[in-house]
């Protein structure tokens, strides 16, 4: 299996290169992308189509050419295959066979994202793309909310804004969000926020909706506990209308036993305390 960062050829490694320059045959999502990282590399190889509509009939082909000695190479169009893209039925297959796989390690999204998201890495839970529909998406969203690992999950540019706003209803508001898009190449962008900040954000922003984006989530903790987190949310919002952040934090501590540092992370990506602020300012004035 070889990563193909179609995207981004920096990205490409030496050992990549070569496994693709000596192996017999090239299995490619996309042969015309694929077609593309070959010319620029002056790498001459034979392409198979392989992918999610016709893996079926291809993977005995496949198969074949394999258990009579010849080498396979296997890409995908952005990432590492297997990680929501195809290859999963024809390298299972190849195990049962005893044949050999080897991975040529390369680009993931969502490794790459989680490396700089500044979420806990020491335990995560990639989850790939969400169902399309709201009601599937958001029973899919419950059954993650005991996670206590950052949660990584890919969307569509179309369906981000709707996937944030249920995750913020299905989750709560408590949770950081980090969004990744254009990984490793010049619109790099990362964004953190909670899930309704956003999704707003998004929704005023076409440009950040280009493409697909990783999605990482913030795992259940003590202070993002389901049972606690929308009575948590409730109070500082109340606390935050006529008090400074700092002191409707430390109110709504006390009243909900939610922890201090999450409660203030909540207030500054919702952008609690500028009411009570404004009016202390107005009074000021007078």
């Amino acid at each position: 299996m070889v990563a193909t960062p179609i995207g981004n050829l920096g990205d490409m490694t030496d050992r990549a290169r070569k496994v693709l320059s000596e192996v017999d045959l090239i299995a490619a999502e996309d042969t015309r992308q694929t077609l593309r990282l070959l010319t620029h590399f002056g790498i001459s190889a034979k392409l198979v189509a392989y992918h999610d509509y016709n893996e079926t009939g291809t993977a005995p082909r496949l198969l074949a050419e394999l258990e009579e000695g010849r080498t396979i190479a296997l890409v995908s169009d952005a990432g590492t295959p297997l990680i929501s893209d195809p290859g999963f039925s024809l390298v299972a297959a190849a195990r049962e066979r005893g044949l050999t796989v080897v991975p040529v390690p390369g680009p993931s999204a969502a490794i790459c994202a989680l490396s700089a998201a500044g979420l806990p890495s020491d335990r995560f839970l990639f989850v790939g793309f969400p169902p399309r529909t709201r009601s599937q998406r958001r029973s899919w969203l419950g059954e993650l909310a005991g996670e206590r690992g950052t949660l990584i999950l890919y969307e569509s540019g179309k369906r981000i804004v709707g996937t944030l706003r249920d995750l913020g209803e299905t989750l709560g508001e408590t949770r950081r969000l980090v969004l990744a898009r254009e990984l490793t190449k010049h619109f790099e962008t990362f964004l953190t926020g909670t899930a309704s900040a956003l999704a707003q954000r998004l929704e005023d922003d076409a440009e950040q909706r280009l493409g697909e984006l990783v999605v990482l989530v913030e795992g259940r903790g003590e202070e993002t506990d389901d049972s606690g987190r929308a009575e948590a949310e409730r109070v500082l919002r109340i606390l935050a209308e006529t008090l400074p952040l700092a002191r409707a934090v430390a109110i709504a501590a006390r009243l909900t036993g939610t922890k201090k540092n999450a409660l203030y992370r909540l207030g500054l990506d919702l952008a609690l305390g500028q009411g009570a602020e404004d009016a202390s300012a107005e009074g000021d004035d007078g």
